[in-house]
């Protein structure tokens, strides 16, 4: 079943939500607060960030678990705290420029590398495939008992930056250790290693 939210779940006794419950469950509502702190890394939960990172490899259903632990707690799915993105941003950059190291790429090369895989590939995509899925899950595959059930945005988009994070730690960092060395000699093993790479 997917996760799913109601809209009218804390009511008053006479079925109608009160402004302060009301004005934190909108969409809007949620979107300043991660805005908002986007900026703000004093507030962000790093460590929190870095142990979801780390067990995206080892036991994802723990990350996955999580999710299910904050919807009890602050009554959403999504994450509330942007330091998941500004860390994988981190490592983007870090990869990139790696990437382009390797490659002997120019500077501006590499900027216009680090610019189109932040915002192209991670973000805008993401955006494009989070919102697709989001639509898709609340169209057809959300069980309607009645119509104050949706699947949120933030939790799409969150779950689109969980499976990009291994993507990119196999293929801007491991591939790194193989590209000058296996993957670009003109032998079986190097198309072998290269593909399986992406194939993973």
């Amino acid at each position: 079943m997917l996760p799913s939210i109601s809209v009218n779940s804390p009511m008053q006794g006479n079925g109608v939500l009160n402004s302060r419950d009301a004005a934190r469950h909108t969409a809007g509502a949620k979107r300043y607060k991660y805005l908002r702190r986007l900026f703000r890394f004093r507030q962000m939960d790093f460590e929190f960030a870095a142990w979801q990172m780390l067990y995206l490899f080892t036991s994802p259903q723990r990350v996955y678990r999580n999710f299910h632990y904050r919807k009890q707690t602050k009554d959403q799915w999504a994450r509330d705290d942007p330091a998941f993105l500004v860390l994988l941003s981190i490592w983007l950059c870090v990869s990139t420029i790696g990437f382009g190291f390797v490659l002997d790429m120019g500077f501006f090369e590499t900027i216009k590398l680090l610019l189109w895989v932040v915002f192209i590939d991670c973000v805008g995509v993401g955006l494009l495939i989070s919102t697709l899925m989001w639509f898709i899950s609340n169209k057809y595959l959300v069980k309607r008992q009645s119509r104050d059930y949706d699947v949120e945005w933030g939790y799409a988009f969150d779950v689109h930056l969980n499976a990009f994070y291994p993507l990119l730690v196999i293929l801007h960092f491991i591939q790194l250790f193989f590209i000058n060395h296996v993957i670009l000699t003109d032998t079986f093993i190097g198309y072998f290693v290269g593909n399986t790479l992406w194939l993973v």
